[in-house]
């Protein structure tokens, strides 16, 4: 699967907003932004996947535009993906890269 290049370079912004330096890694098929050696987003296709932690994340899923992580393998705790609806204005794809980062940056870094 080939991922947006576009969102991709637009999470790159967000994340440097936030003065973080993520790894890149191509994960899932498209491609993983990680923090402290943490995966904290990603861009798969035109969807944005963010790990916001088992917590946040039944919260995260009754908003519009957002369904389960699942590999196959059933829904993967704590991850959301994002359909581009839901991040189509620069100030939506920051609400989620920021939710993701908060919990990347609660982990200890690897």
């Amino acid at each position: 699967m080939a991922f947006d290049e576009q969102l991709a370079e637009r999470v790159r912004g967000v994340l440097a907003s936030a003065g973080m330096t993520p790894t890149e890694k191509k994960m899932f098929g498209g491609l993983s932004f990680l923090i402290g050696g943490n995966m904290c987003c990603g861009v798969m296709g035109a969807d944005l996947l963010a790990r916001v932690g088992p917590n946040a994340a039944s919260g995260a899923l009754a908003e519009p535009a957002t369904r389960p992580f699942d590999m196959g393998r059933g829904p993967s705790a704590g991850w959301v993906v994002i359909a581009p609806g839901g991040i189509a204005t620069d100030a939506a794809l920051t609400v989620w890269v920021n939710r993701a980062l908060a919990f990347a940056t609660s982990l200890p870094p690897k």
